[in-house]
């Protein structure tokens, strides 16, 4: 299982800049990252179509239409977790 997902859409410019930042954090990290378009799937598309691009990180959502790479490298690292101020592991 990858442990960032990427949903958006072809054709979404802030979509694009998303799996640019992901790319790079990925590599840097040396983790696996996966994309999941909202076109090939009505689940996706009734949960996240006003909030594409969207971050999940191990499954859980992380972030929506920007992408901090400082933000994805600490979650990543298990030092910050989305709606869970303060949260350390």
């Amino acid at each position: 299982m990858a442990r960032i997902t990427l949903i958006g859409k072809p054709g979404c410019h802030l979509c694009d800049e998303a799996r640019a930042v992901i790319v790079q954090v990925a590599d840097e990290v040396g983790v696996d990252w996966e994309e999941r378009s909202i076109l090939d799937d009505p689940a996706l598309k009734e949960t996240y179509w006003e909030q594409i691009p969207v971050v999940l990180v191990d499954g859980e959502q992380h972030d929506f239409w920007r992408v901090d790479p400082d933000r994805l490298r600490s979650a990543l690292a298990g030092r910050r977790r989305w709606g869970r101020k303060g949260a350390s592991k």
